[in-house]
């Protein structure tokens, strides 16, 4: 307090509590021993330490009982863990900031499987050595008619991989010298054979993807030129027959899968471009970003390209993500003619890319729903996706029933899903939602992720709007409890 003498100062910092006192206090909470001391002693300095701060700057010191039920909370959030279930309210059915596809039981189980001991590398019947990328190739063969596959940890590794092993040389193994004239790219380039091999991209597909990478910079990184055909709204065959000189090496097709062009547009078709490959000795790669294994059409969405369409429009190499509208674990997937894939397996960069066995087995697992017909019930993203109207209005209204007493305001109402995590842009559903009555919506919000376990939704016209769409089966009972404890401290 202003006025006060360093002796009173003195006197307020002596009603602190001994660090022993909080130490204590954690231990017969059980926190030493789920955290063990070190940790538990970082923050009974830390509470120690704020407490001094507010006595330095005038402040009464705070009682004991205070400081230790704060440090208390602190070691409570810090036993649950940094990654916690979140209960996803917001209505986003891939919502990258959460996570993207939740994985369905069966994917989840054979994740637990394994985490022990399994044949990741080793052929039982042998005895020797065996394949860790032969686990789900097959599958993935099967299921897009692709005549091999490969997996490796995400989807901007597998474009990296895809470019960094076909640009050492054209199909049929046609080793030939990156040097081309400058002439030949139809724009200045470097000379002689020191040149980078280079690969043709439309304007219009030079894309960001999530935490600012771009697909040039991750083109670069795989030891290749960039060459840039076309504008930004109109690219044609032609365009990228004119590019290609004695360094072309590979035509690349990216998937404008986190943004739509309309209007006065034109893009050359896959087709044109495997008839161009063929025909000038290039390969061809396609960029897909989201994995579609199931037509979008018949689930109310806009028709999106399926890898079996783009395995049958002839590309050496398809590239595209196990965890957004395939639904599995984060993942990278190649998938196209023999050769190619092959090339992609030989290359040493494969190593630092290549996939872990606890991903691998969700995958393939996840995989097995769509081989036995049942993706659309089972795999927790298509489920989501395929919900009716009337089944997520019922369910919101078991939630405004179960809060009565607590949220009288509250009230069903129309509302729009959006499929979300970069896969198809501005594209929603429509739903309904359980909208909470709240003179500050944003503290409610807060409130409801600070919870056990946290719930997230989202904020419309100043009502708190909580979606079943994207609310898992069996987490209604947690939801329920949750908004009522919010609502009690609100």
């Amino acid at each position: 307090m202003p006025g006060e003498s360093p002796r009173d100062l003195a006197a307020e910092a002596r009603k602190l509590p001994k660090a022993d006192r909080l130490l204590a206090a954690a231990d017969r909470a059980g926190f030493v021993a789920r955290l063990g001391h070190a940790p538990v002693m970082e923050l009974v300095r830390s509470a120690l330490e704020r407490a001094r701060e507010r006595v330095t700057a005038g402040e009464a010191c705070p009682p004991a009982e205070e400081i230790e039920e704060t440090l208390l909370r602190r070691l409570g959030g810090e036993a649950r863990g940094a990654l916690r279930r979140v209960v996803n309210a917001t209505g986003v059915v891939i919502h990258t900031n959460l996570g993207r596809a939740p994985l369905s039981d069966a994917a989840v189980a054979a994740m637990a499987a394994a985490a022990g001991y399994l044949n990741l590398e080793y052929d039982l019947a042998a005895g020797e050595r065996g394949d860790r990328y032969g686990h789900a190739a097959p599958a993935l063969c099967r299921l897009t008619g692709a005549e091999d596959a490969l997996v490796v940890n995400n989807g901007a590794a597998a474009v990296l991989l895809a470019l960094a092993a076909l640009s050492e040389a054209r199909p049929g193994g046609r080793e030939e010298p990156a040097g081309a004239p400058a002439q030949a790219s139809g724009e200045p380039g470097p000379p002689g054979p020191a040149a980078l091999p280079e690969v043709i991209v439309s304007r219009g597909q030079l894309v960001e993807i999530g935490g600012g990478f771009r697909v040039p910079d991750v083109l670069r990184r795989s030891g290749c030129r960039l060459v840039e055909v076309g504008t930004t709204n109109r690219t044609y065959a032609r365009d990228y027959e004119a590019a290609a000189g004695a360094a072309t090496r590979i035509l690349l097709s990216v998937h404008r899968s986190n943004f739509r062009l309309s209007g006065f547009v034109h893009d050359a078709s896959l087709e044109e471009l495997v008839e161009l490959g063929r025909r000038r000795g290039l390969w061809v790669v396609e960029d897909l970003g989201s994995g579609a294994l199931l037509p979008t059409a018949p689930f109310g969405l806009p028709a999106e390209p399926t890898v079996q369409e783009r395995v049958r429009a002839g590309a050496d190499l398809i590239c595209f993500s196990g965890d957004k509208l395939l639904g599995g674990p984060q993942a990278g997937v190649l998938v196209g003619r023999r050769e190619a894939v092959a090339r992609a397996r030989r290359h040493p960069l494969l190593r630092a890319l290549r996939v872990d066995k606890v991903t691998l087995a969700g995958l393939a697992a996840t995989l097995a729903h769509y081989e036995r017909g049942e993706a659309a019930q089972r795999v927790p993203v298509w489920r989501a996706i395929a919900q009716p109207v009337e089944a997520l209005g019922a369910r919101a209204g078991r939630w405004r029933a179960a809060l009565a007493a607590d949220a009288p305001g509250a009230e069903v109402r129309d509302a729009r899903s959006a499929v979300g995590g970069g896969t198809l842009p501005e594209v929603t559903l429509p739903t309904r939602v359980l909208a909470l009555p709240s003179s500050d919506p944003d503290r409610l919000s807060a409130r409801l992720r600070a919870g056990d376990p946290p719930v997230v939704g989202r904020i419309e016209e100043g009502r708190l709007l909580l979606d079943p769409r994207t609310v898992l089966p069996d987490e209604d009972e947690a939801l329920v409890a949750a908004v009522r404890a919010a609502l009690d401290h609100s």
